[in-house]
C-alpha cells in the first residue's frame, strides 16, 4: 500500500531543460550584444557543454565560460548575460500540466508527499515556490540535508524517516533512472520512471513508467 510519493523536482515536475534551455539562449545573446565575439549557436553548445562538466547547478558557469572562451571575465559582459539568464529563468519557471491537480488529489486522500532533489536549498525552494506548490509537500530534502547526491540511498532515507513510512510503502517518481531508479531501489522503494520529462530513454528500470504526471492517480 502507497502512503507516500516521492517526486524528483526537475524534469519531473517542472520541465527544466526547456527552461535552462531558453534561459541560456537569452544570456548568450545578451553577452554578444554586449560585445562578446561568438557565433550564438556556437557559444550555447560551449556553455552546455561546460555545464556537463562542471554540473547543471554550477554557481559561476558564466564566469567559466569568459574565462574559457573568451580571454576572460569582462564584468559588463558578464552582468548583461546573468541579467538576461535571470529575466527569463523566472519566466519559464512553470510545473508540467497537472501537478498541482495531482499533488492536491494526493493530499485529499492522505497520501504524504516529498521532494527527493540533488538541487542546492535555495534553488529548490524558488523552483516550488515560483510553480506555487511549496506548500504541498510534507518534506523536502535538498542536496544539503545529506551532502550526497542520486543514486546514494541517503537522501532517499532521509525523506522516508522524515515522513515516517516504510520504504516499501514508497513510491519514487523521476525522470533519471541512473540517479532516481536506481537510487530508490536500494532501499526497497517502489518506482515510476517520467518518460515525459526524458523521452530519449528507452529502459528505465522502474516498477512502472508514466506518459502524463495524472498516472500516479492510478498507481496509489
Amino acid at each position: 500500500m502507497i502512503k507516500a510519493v516521492l517526486f524528483d523536482l526537475d524534469n519531473t515536475l517542472i520541465d527544466f531543460m526547456k527552461m535552462k534551455r531558453m534561459s541560456c539562449e537569452a544570456a548568450i545573446s545578451s553577452m554578444i550584444d554586449a560585445g562578446l565575439g561568438m557565433d550564438k549557436g556556437e557559444a550555447v553548445d560551449a556553455l552546455f557543454k561546460l555545464y556537463d562538466e562542471y554540473g547543471m547547478e554550477d554557481q559561476h558557469i558564466f564566469q567559466r565560460f569568459l574565462e574559457r572562451h573568451a580571454g576572460g571575465v569582462d564584468m559588463r559582459i558578464l552582468a548583461n548575460g546573468i541579467v538576461a539568464y535571470r529575466k527569463v529563468r523566472m519566466g519559464f519557471l512553470d510545473s508540467y500540466p497537472h501537478v498541482k491537480g495531482v499533488l492536491f488529489e494526493l493530499r485529499l486522500r492522505q497520501i504524504k508527499t516529498g521532494i527527493v532533489t540533488d538541487a542546492p536549498r535555495m534553488k529548490a525552494w524558488i523552483r516550488l515556490a515560483s510553480m506555487k506548490i511549496d506548500d504541498l509537500f510534507d518534506v523536502v530534502v535538498v542536496f544539503e540535508d545529506t551532502h550526497q547526491r542520486k543514486p546514494s540511498e541517503l537522501p532517499f532515507l532521509e525523506a522516508v524517516k522524515r515522513l515516517a513510512v516504510e520504504p516499501d510503502n514508497c513510491l519514487m517518481v523521476g525522470d533519471w533512472p541512473e540517479r532516481d531508479i536506481i537510487g530508490a531501489k536500494k532501499l526497497g522503494i517502489k518506482t515510476c520512471f517520467a518518460r515525459y520529462g526524458n523521452p530519449g530513454i528507452k529502459t528505465s528500470g522502474a516498477d512502472y513508467e508514466i506518459d502524463s504526471i495524472q498516472e500516479i492517480l492510478k498507481l496509489v
